[in-house]
């Protein structure tokens, strides 16, 4: 599946706030190398290598067309294309960072201990991810998977997305930390402009059903997912429009 960076880009401030405030929460004073897993375009990525000028930063996405977006945004960083779930760092790392990528990847309970044995005593696992999937903006999704002519081509689709409770992180992570630091936030997002939620989910859970399908159906679920959006999330008389969304955060030091 192609991503499109300027689509995830158009709300780039509401997509890396989530990142500087999971940051805040890392202690490491001058790590050597720092790499940020599932990096995108480099917004997040940029956070990191303000944080530690003096570090070596390396941003590692699966994605040609993000990391094409990345090279050239001027951020200091080397960048890898890989797999987070195959990944292995050229030197040991002192902060694994992600913002907003582990949703997409299955069996956490493999890959975080798998992530926590790569860090030297003292390291750090910063990860965020969104938690908002029973919400309207991604049950809408589904519902229109399976409901129009296209249902047959959207059925194996995934429909859902890798996300534990807070408390089940807890357990994985246990037994291979020293300390734990787990919270969520529902942020209040003001968006502006017409269709804003649509144009939201467009450059992420949307993707994988619309990239399923030929131009004329994808243009038909496509309207079809955003009516009923619409409806769920109304613009307001100010042109705004507000859309709750929860995120996980969790930071465990080793």
């Amino acid at each position: 599946m192609a991503w499109d960076p300027g689509t995830y880009l158009s709300f780039e401030a509401e997509r890396t706030r989530p990142a500087a405030e999971l940051l805040a929460r890392v202690p490491n004073e001058s790590p050597p190398y720092v790499v940020d897993l599932g990096c995108g375009p480099g917004n997040s990525t940029a956070l990191l290598a303000a944080r530690w000028p003096q570090a070596r930063i390396e941003g590692v996405d699966s994605s040609p067309d993000m990391l094409t977006e990345a090279r050239g945004s001027g951020v200091r960083a080397d960048w890898s294309e890989a797999d987070i779930v195959s990944w292995t760092p050229p030197q040991t790392p002192e902060v694994i960072f992600s913002n907003a990528a582990f949703q997409w990847l299955g069996e956490h309970e493999r890959l975080l201990p798998r992530l926590m044995s790569l860090l030297p005593k003292g390291g750090t696992l910063a990860f965020q991810v969104p938690r908002n999937f029973d919400d309207p903006s991604h049950t809408l999704i589904r519902e229109v998977a399976g409901d129009g002519p296209w249902a047959a081509k959207l059925r194996n689709i995934r429909s859902s997305w890798s996300v534990l409770a807070p408390e089940d992180y807890f357990s994985i992570l246990e037994p291979h930390a020293a300390r734990i630091d787990i919270w969520q936030t529902r942020y209040m997002q003001v968006l502006d402009g017409p269709d804003a939620v649509y144009r939201w989910t467009s450059g992420t859970g949307l993707r994988p059903f619309s990239a399923a399908l030929a131009d004329d159906e994808r243009e038909a679920f496509l309207c079809e997912y955003r009516q009923r959006v619409a409806k769920a999330y109304p613009v307001r008389a100010s042109g705004k429009t507000l859309f709750p969304f929860r995120r996980l955060f969790v930071v465990a030091w080793r």
